[in-house]
């Protein structure tokens, strides 16, 4: 179940890396607040339709008293999502996006430091190892030149800790609620905090809506309803610092998209950064492998 559980981790990063691209596209003509009620919106249509679906299976589970409702954590988990998510996007007016991706990819860290603090989970010599090779390698992959530090650099490291955050309260609360409504419920959270920073602080019109679509429906269809919802059932069976370091995997994703799509090339370093981040992934996966075989690993 454990690798189960990183494939769908593999699969969201993939998703929310391609995500990129669209994003990209799309905040050409919206501000981030109104693209994210938008595709927040449509992330709740999309899991409101899945959650009416499974009103039998709900219903059964609670007659047989297994059921555990998530929409109180998911509204928690909603409010980590948008302090981060909202944090990352305004910090974009003052660095990089490469140091933005950079700097946030410092969960890959500060979630196995924060399960070890908090005796959330047990982590490993490789899930560490893993982390700095990762780590290592997102660097090569986003940074370019001279690395100075500037206001967006502080806001983007206070971002990190909100990923970090909602990291590990999926990883506590996923296993024990209804994986849907946990979803369900933060996308809410998320769509409706949005709609308000957007209406105070932004002009909302609905032709630039209307011509972003494509990018708004796959953004919010996939990168936030299906993906999300994938995050919370992978964490379900996967130790957070792996998490961590499979999720980190989508700047890779959406380096190689960008260059598929758009066009964008590639250096020779961020090659090897895509490579080095690569290693990481199997690096931290070494003993979840060694105990497939039944061979003992430390």
């Amino acid at each position: 179940m454990q690798m189960r559980g990183n494939i769908l981790l593999l699969i969201t990063a993939f998703i929310w890396g391609t995500a990129f691209v669209a994003q990209q596209v799309g905040m050409e003509e919206l501000g981030p607040f109104t693209y994210a009620a938008a595709r927040f919106f449509l992330g709740t249509l999309f899991l409101t339709g899945l959650w009416l679906l499974g009103r039998k299976r709900r219903a059964f589970r609670k007659q047989r008293g297994i059921y555990h409702s998530g929409w109180k954590m998911g509204l928690v988990a909603g409010v980590m999502l948008f302090v981060a998510s909202s944090l990352q996007q305004y910090a974009l007016q003052f660095t990089t996006v490469g140091k933005t991706s950079f700097i946030t990819a410092l969960y890959i860290v500060l979630v196995p430091l924060g399960a070890a603090l908090f005796r959330l989970a047990k982590v490993y010599l490789v899930n560490w190892l893993g982390a700095v090779l990762a780590l290592g390698g997102l660097y090569l992959l986003t940074i370019q030149g001279t690395v100075t530090l500037n206001l967006g650099d502080i806001l983007v490291a206070i971002s990190a800790l909100g990923w970090t955050s909602q990291i590990l309260y999926i990883d506590r609360f996923a296993p024990h609620v209804d994986v849907l409504e946990l979803s369900l419920s933060q996308t809410i959270c998320c769509f409706a905090a949005s709609l308000l920073m957007a209406l105070g602080t932004e002009t909302m019109a609905l032709a630039p809506v209307i011509h972003s679509w494509v990018s708004i429906a796959y953004a919010g269809v996939l990168s936030t309803g299906v993906a999300f919802t994938l995050q919370i059932v992978g964490q379900k069976y996967a130790a957070p610092s792996e998490a961590a370091v499979i999720m980190s995997f989508e700047a890779v994703f959406g380096a190689l998209a960008s260059f598929v799509i758009l066009g964008e090339q590639m250096s020779t370093a961020q090659i090897c950064g895509c490579l080095l981040m690569f290693s990481g992934v199997i690096v931290s996966q070494l003993r979840t492998i060694m105990q497939k075989k039944n061979v003992p690993a430390k």
